[in-house]
């Protein structure tokens, strides 16, 4: 099982900058995979950004360019830094863990205002 923490959320005006920190309850070497989700308002929870244990990573298209997924082994850390913020990236962002089963945080709301 996985305990997982997220935090770094808060309220940003468009074009400005957030890192979301997920703090994991085991190595995250040992995770296949962490991911960041997020879920807006009246809308389905979509995949974000993932890195693997290997260290590959992978974004949505609507997030490249902006957004970087990193980890910190030392910490059990992974990170999203998000920049050139957009309205439309208003959501709560959840950290998962696919560890046998998928596990998840409790999630961190961002908010950006025009």
């Amino acid at each position: 099982q996985v305990q997982l923490v997220e935090s770094g959320g808060g309220l940003v005006q468009a074009g400005g900058s957030l890192r979301l920190s997920c703090a994991a309850s085991t190595s995250i070497l040992s995770i296949d995979a962490m991911a960041w989700y997020r879920q807006a308002p009246g809308k389905q929870r979509e995949w974000v950004a993932v890195i693997t244990s290997g260290g590959t990573t992978r974004y949505a298209d609507s997030v490249k360019g902006r957004f970087t997924i990193s980890r910190e082994q030392a910490e059990n850390t992974v990170y999203l830094q998000m920049n050139s913020l957009k309205p439309e990236d208003t959501a709560v962002y959840y950290c998962s863990a696919k560890y046998g089963s998928t596990y998840w945080g409790q999630g961190t709301q961002v908010t950006v205002s025009s």
